[in-house]
Order: C-alpha cells, then sequence, then structure tokens
C-alpha cells in the first residue's frame, strides 16, 4: 500500500512539473513561432529561400517555404494553410478583398532554351508567334531543324504566364499547339524541363533562371542581366510581391517588415535577385 501512494506521489508530482514547464517555457518552443509560406517558384527559388533562413537564424521562428506557382500560393494563402504567400503577378479583380499585396523585389521575364541550343536571341515578335502555333521548329529562329517544345502555364492566372500575357503577348493567352506544346505547374518545373530538353523553349523569371542549367536568351540584341534589367536596356521587368491577409499576425507582420528593411534589401541584392531599390 505504500509503495502505491509512493507511486502516485512520484506520479503526481511529475504531472505538476510538465504542467509548470509548459506554464514558464518561453514562447519560441512552440509552433506559435512558425511562419509558412508558397507561392512563386520565381521567387521562392530566387531569394525567399535563402532570406527565410537568414531570419530563421536571427529570429529563431521556423520558416517552412513551398513554392507551388502564385496561385497555389493565393490559394493556401486564402484557406488558412499559410501565413503568407509569394506572387510574381499584381492584384486583380478576381482576387479576394482581405489580401495584400506588398512589393518586396524586382525581377524580369527571360525566355530560356537548352544549353546545348545554338540560338542566343530572340524578338518578341517571335515569341508571340510561339505562343500563337506560327513557329514550331527552331530553323525558324535561325537555329537547327528541330521541333521547338514550349512547356507553358497550366494556370493562365500563374504569375509567369498573366505577366506574359499582359507584358508581350498583347492581352492574350499562349495557346496549345499539338505535340509543340506541354503544361506544366510551376516555372520551377519547366525550368528544370529545359534543362534536361535540347527542343525546349520556356518563360520564367530572372530571379529563379539564373540559378538553372540553362540559356538565357537575350530579346531584342539586349541580354537579361542584373545590370541590364536595373539600368532598363532590357525591356520586360516586373514587380515580385508578398502576399498576406489584412488582418495577418503580428509575426507575419514582423516578418514583411523585415524583408523590406535594409538588412533583408540587401540580402536580396547578394543572391543576384533584385532589390527595390535597385529600380529608381
Amino acid at each position: 500500500m505504500q509503495t502505491r501512494k509512493r507511486g502516485e506521489l512520484i506520479m503526481g508530482n511529475y504531472i505538476v512539473c510538465i504542467l509548470l514547464f509548459c506554464f514558464l517555457c518561453p514562447a519560441t518552443s512552440f509552433s506559435s513561432d512558425v511562419l509558412t509560406g508558397s507561392g512563386c517558384s520565381v521567387s521562392t527559388t530566387g531569394y525567399l529561400i535563402d532570406l527565410a533562413k537568414e531570419y530563421e537564424k536571427e529570429t529563431g521562428v521556423k520558416m517552412h517555404i513551398m513554392g507551388g506557382g502564385s496561385p497555389r500560393g493565393l490559394a493556401d494563402l486564402s484557406a488558412g494553410s499559410v501565413d503568407f504567400s509569394a506572387a510574381c503577378k499584381g492584384k486583380t479583380p478576381k482576387d479576394p478583398d482581405d489580401i495584400e499585396f506588398v512589393q518586396v523585389a524586382w525581377d524580369a521575364l527571360v525566355f530560356i532554351a537548352h544549353k546545348s541550343n545554338p540560338v542566343n536571341s530572340i524578338t518578341q515578335m517571335q515569341v508571340r508567334d510561339i505562343y500563337a502555333g506560327q513557329i514550331d521548329n527552331w530553323k525558324q529562329l535561325g537555329g537547327p531543324d528541330m521541333k521547338l517544345v514550349s512547356f507553358i502555364s497550366a494556370d493562365s492566372m500563374g504569375g509567369v504566364g498573366q505577366s506574359l500575357t499582359n507584358m508581350v503577348l498583347n492581352g492574350k493567352t499562349p495557346e496549345m499547339k499539338g505535340n509543340s506544346s506541354k503544361q506544366a505547374s510551376s516555372a520551377a518545373i519547366w525550368e528544370q524541363l529545359v534543362e534536361k530538353t535540347p527542343e525546349g523553349f520556356a518563360t520564367t523569371g530572372f530571379s529563379s533562371a539564373r540559378k538553372r542549367n540553362v540559356k538565357m536568351l537575350r530579346v531584342n540584341s539586349i541580354k537579361p542581366t542584373k545590370e541590364n534589367i536595373v539600368s532598363n536596356k532590357y525591356p520586360l521587368k516586373r514587380p515580385l510581391y508578398l502576399v498576406i491577409k489584412k488582418n495577418a499576425s503580428a509575426k507575419t507582420k514582423r516578418f514583411i517588415d523585415y524583408v523590406l528593411g535594409p538588412k533583408a534589401q540587401k540580402l536580396i541584392a547578394s543572391y543576384g535577385s533584385i532589390a527595390l531599390a535597385e529600380i529608381k
């Protein structure tokens, strides 16, 4: 009997210790100090994953970043499954009213081909012809006689797809033309497909393409370099956003403030992406 009572006393003290630990332990030990984000693969690959690691190191907040494309990020945000999303498109009338787009960096549309492809330059008119199905062989661009396989967004409302439509295609949606076009869900996927496909072609963002083993084509003879984008010589620059709910939590707003701050902006520039202040 005494042994039983002693065991009950020990167990009771153990439970009290656990409760005291839970009460006294600082908030950094709990899942409330986790931030999650998803969305634009150009942003996540280009700067956001690296920046999130730095923020985690500085603050102890655990950062979980996923790609998937701008539409997925916005859907995740609306569903409440992430704290913020990354987008390489601006707000449209179809987007919910309760979200806020915050520009945090710059990017540019680029057109990519396989490293082995001898074609080095393309015009915006030729890009329009590719997406209209009028150019379907690299020979038409001064290259070898091989089929041009265009990897395009499965969602015309994606960040790259929307930028392409508005900035290059005069409001028209890229068309699927038989075997010459293949759909993919995000820029990260079609960048990887072009890496592996000698006849491949795609539109993506400078911030992520520069990290891939692909050839970024000159546009109207202008090479897509950071210097040319910043100086406005290269014509297709566009903003990159982080998107939050208007009633976002304090921890989410602190992260946005951090990204807009001078240290994070310098880090974005150091990663090879384009900070806000670099374009006047």
